[in-house]
């Protein structure tokens, strides 16, 4: 079989949980069977590998477009890629897109070239409203690719229950069309790798028990609520945001002026990462983590919460999308409720009320750290025996054969 994945991120251009699951599908979808498979991705950036049957070639923008409005900018940028991606693709048995960045060119590449088209439902654009800040109108573009791709896609993979039920609804996408396969993740790179000497040299304080944040400065992943909750947070612990890449300057701004209005208010230190991480670091943070914190307000899976728990580190999380089908309640973590307005996208209806449940949650599991130890233990458990990539690869490639059978 020849399968093209078409992607906005690969590394070494990752800034989501879209770029991890394109990085290990395609290596283990290149291992299944032998080698038996041509496995070609496609990507947004210059990136070029080559090992045995897995060919990875970035894409440059064959041009820079005029814009309206600067927002619109990086969406021209994507559309002059999928252009080129589309003519660029090799007679595919499978076109396998993931995101609405790469979203055109699988419509595109369908038709073109006879191939069945594959979406993965990583989120979806009616369900992150505040993308208009960042795109201006060309969000409105954004919905009409992404509407479009699924209602000519010969297969989904909803990669939580949730999310099936969201393609459904917003886009009418037939259920005999739907699979869900989860995410996964490499437990034997995601293991508990202890090494003080990092913490001390990213500024955090190797004695003191760590109440750890991992993610980008953006409304979905909830961190402002996170700030907020640290005011309610019990003396004895320190606060480890790892967080960069701000959807905006606006939200960028935001979040400095809240950081340190509430190190002005509070005892508990709170150490702010600004820069993404290299990989070895952030799971040596998992590692020494007490608590792992997802306060994330819309979240179609949650990659992140496999990352912690594979280190061995119990999740308190918001009870949204696909995370309760990651993290077991009184297993292996807490999960928070929230009062939402409705809708796909869950921002509380009051926000202190959320900052105060996430605070409590994470002052139960303080208080107990015997509790936290069977909960961590538990949590990788879960893991390698529910999100195996390799068993995930093999899942992907059976729905691709259904298809063109």
């Amino acid at each position: 079989m020849r399968i093209a994945l078409f992607t906005n991120e690969y590394p070494p251009h990752v800034y989501g949980g879209a770029g991890v699951h394109v990085e290990y599908l395609s290596r283990e979808l290149a291992l299944l069977e032998g080698g038996a498979h041509a496995v070609d991705v496609l990507s947004f950036g210059e990136q070029r590998e080559e090992r045995e049957n897995l060919r990875v070639r970035g894409v440059p923008a064959p041009a820079k477009l005029a814009a309206q409005d600067p927002r619109h900018e990086r969406l021209l940028d994507a559309l002059g890629r999928n252009l080129a991606m589309a003519g660029a693709v090799q007679a595919p048995d499978i076109v396998h897109c993931h995101t609405w960045y790469a979203h055109l060119a699988g419509s595109l590449a369908r038709p073109l070239t006879g191939a069945r088209l594959v979406l993965t439902t990583h989120s979806l654009e009616p369900h992150r409203p505040w993308k208009v800040e960042q795109l201006g109108t060309a969000y409105d573009v954004a919905v009409w690719v992404e509407r479009t791709a699924y209602q000519n896609a010969d297969g989904v993979i909803a990669v939580s229950e949730a999310m099936r039920h969201d393609v459904q609804t917003l886009y009418g996408v037939a259920p005999e069309r739907v699979r869900v396969i989860h995410n996964g993740i490499d437990p034997e790179e995601y293991r508990p790798r202890p090494d003080p000497a990092v913490l001390r040299r990213l500024g955090v304080d190797p004695e003191l028990p760590i109440v750890l944040f991992v993610g980008r400065i953006t409304r979905q992943k909830g961190i402002l609520h996170l700030v907020r909750a640290i005011r309610r947070l019990r003396p004895g612990v320190q606060v480890v945001l790892c967080a960069g890449a701000p959807d905006t300057p606006e939200i960028g701004e935001e979040m400095r002026a809240l950081v340190e209005e509430v190190r002005g208010e509070v005892q508990v230190p709170v150490v702010w990462i600004a820069e993404m991480l290299p990989k070895p670091d952030v799971i040596t943070l998992y590692t020494h983590a007490a608590v792992f914190v997802c306060p994330s307000v819309y979240e179609p899976f949650g990659i992140i919460n496999l990352e912690a728990m594979a280190c061995e580190t119990p999740v308190v999380a918001s009870a949204v999308g696909g995370i309760p089908e990651i993290v077991v309640p009184g297993e292996t973590g807490l999960l928070v409720p929230i009062d939402a307005e409705g809708g796909g996208s869950v921002e509380p209806r009051d926000p202190e009320a959320f900052a105060a449940a996430l605070a409590s949650a994470v002052n139960e599991l303080m208080a107990d750290p015997q509790r936290r130890a069977a909960m961590g233990t538990a949590a990788r458990a879960r893991v390698l025996a529910h999100f195996s990539w390799r068993a995930i690869a093999a899942q992907t490639l059976a729905f691709y054969r259904d298809l063109l059978a």
